[in-house]
């Protein structure tokens, strides 16, 4: 129940799948890094601490057919691929910036700069 005493209303089916785009895992820091302009594979890999090669082409692939990014093969030798934000990527910039915002704001740090794991992670890991 709301504050009201009334039921809450049914999520909007475009925010879902909207959160569910960009929440997916490296989403969202791919995003955020080619939001600094067109790049090659290795340099998002680099900018991404702990991602996969696998997990990097697979969310490369699935932002591609959402046409959020495109890829660009350049044919020299060797051949070279780049990785650009179409406009509607790049129309996540200000999403993006609001929500470093509250993570500045509520997400605490390890000393080390390390993220701490949120209390359910931890459960999870503690019951694993």
């Amino acid at each position: 129940m709301t504050r009201n005493n009334e039921p809450p209303h049914l999520v909007c089916a475009r925010f879902h799948q909207a959160v569910e785009l960009i929440g997916g895992r490296w989403t969202g820091a791919i995003i955020q890094t080619l939001l600094q302009g067109k790049t090659r594979y290795a340099l998002i890999k680099a900018a991404i601490p702990d991602i996969t090669d696998r997990m990097l082409s697979e969310r490369l692939r699935s932002l591609e057919s959402e046409e959020l990014l495109t890829r660009k093969v350049v044919p020299e030798s060797p051949v070279r691929v780049e990785y650009e934000l179409t406009d509607k990527g790049r129309s996540l910039e200000s999403s993006l910036t609001e929500i470093g915002a509250w993570a500045e704001r509520w997400i605490p740090l390890e000393d080390d700069g390390e993220i701490k794991p949120s209390a359910s992670e931890s459960r999870v890991r503690k019951t694993s």
